[in-house]
């Protein structure tokens, strides 16, 4: 990856309170990124976490986003550009690039797509190569489908939406609008419901369907699966990593982070904010109150009322957790002490008259 860009087109991007350094340094065009202890004369590098500051006086970058009220100055040669949320600036810029590497690619239907007569594809929208696209089918304005994604009769796929090669949307599930969905990803797959009836199990038909709320993006090679009845329902702004399974009738609130391998049983609900770490579990037709968090590889088995912080598996409150964690490192002194103590008390019975 290769950039080309100005201090003054950075500072424009990310909207600096203010921009320091010699003059050198204020002509260079930048042609890379780095974190500050690879940068080098021509890469841009930002300080996002308080824990890297004393890298920024050892950085060769030729340009860090640094915070407005960052001590110091640039070294020769450097610059400085101050911003509220090196960050978010980092990601402004990141975003230009993106769209620089990875252009929109033009309207129109690719002719080795199948769309059935009785689907609707908005004039504005891409319909890439090997595509598919079921009787009922709609694509809206502006709205990009990479090669080979499916979309199934009556599924919609809202303004703006960019499904990467490979998504498959089953029927009459709803993506929502400036969606983004990568490779591999299943909306509205079965969920996974059977019944025991004597010495069989018999398949129970899922029969509701998936919404994707606005602004939602899916990582790659995740599963939502469609409701038994009624909808799976992921809220407007969530974003959910890769390989994470969401299982049916699950409901997840607005603006949640659900990172890589978490897994979400039938039926439970998730408030507004949550943020379930990396490989965490949740059993089913459990309540997750808004702003619930769980550590990684958390099993959570209860409700949690909002504002929780849940760690450890079975799940409880993080402190406790975190002393339960100590103490275990110091069962095998307890133990040493307990044997002693008992070796002690035996060796008393036996002097007593």
């Amino acid at each position: 990856m290769s950039i080309s860009l100005t201090l003054e087109a950075l500072a424009r991007l990310t909207e600096a309170k203010a921009t320091e350094g010699d003059a050198a340094a204020l002509a260079r065009r930048l042609t890379g990124i780095a974190a500050l202890a690879d940068a080098g004369p021509d890469d841009l590098s930002f300080l996002g976490n308080p824990r890297y500051a004393a890298e920024v006086a050892t950085s060769r970058a030729g340009a860090v986003l640094v915070p407005s009220d960052h001590p110091g100055a640039p070294a020769p040669g450097q610059a400085f550009v101050r911003v509220d949320r090196p960050s978010y600036a980092l990601a402004l810029v990141c975003a230009a690039v993106e769209a620089s590497l990875w252009p929109r690619p033009p309207a129109g239907v690719h002719p080795s797509a199948v769309v059935d007569p009785a689907a609707c594809v908005d004039p504005t929208a891409h319909v890439g190569p090997g595509c598919t696209l079921l009787a009922g089918a709609s694509v809206g304005p502006r709205a990009v489908l990479e090669a080979q994604c499916h979309l199934g009769a009556g599924a919609s796929v809202g303004a703006d939406s960019w499904l990467k090669p490979r998504v498959t949307v089953g029927d009459h599930c709803v993506v929502g609008a400036r969606c983004r969905l990568q490779s591999g990803a299943v909306v509205g797959s079965d969920g996974f419901g059977y019944e025991p009836v004597g010495d069989r199990v018999e398949r129970i038909p899922q029969v509701g369907v998936v919404v994707l709320e606005d602004d939602v993006d899916i990582g790659a090679n995740t599963t939502l699966d469609r409701a038994r009845f009624s909808r799976t329902v992921v809220g407007r702004g969530t974003k959910i990593d890769n390989l994470v399974q969401v299982a049916h009738n699950v409901r997840i609130g607005r603006q949640c982070l659900v990172t890589a391998q978490v897994g979400i049983a039938g039926s439970t609900v998730l408030g507004d904010g949550c943020v379930l770490g990396g490989q965490s579990g949740v059993a089913g037709h459990l309540r997750l109150g808004d702003g619930v968090r769980l550590g990684a590889q958390a099993g959570l088995f209860e409700d949690v009322p909002a504002g929780g912080f849940m760690n450890g598996s079975p799940a409880v409150p993080f402190g406790l957790e975190r002393r339960m964690a100590v103490l275990s490192r110091r069962l095998p002194e307890l133990f040493k002490k307990v044997d002693s103590l008992a070796a002690a008390l035996d060796a008393l019975r036996k002097d007593a008259p």
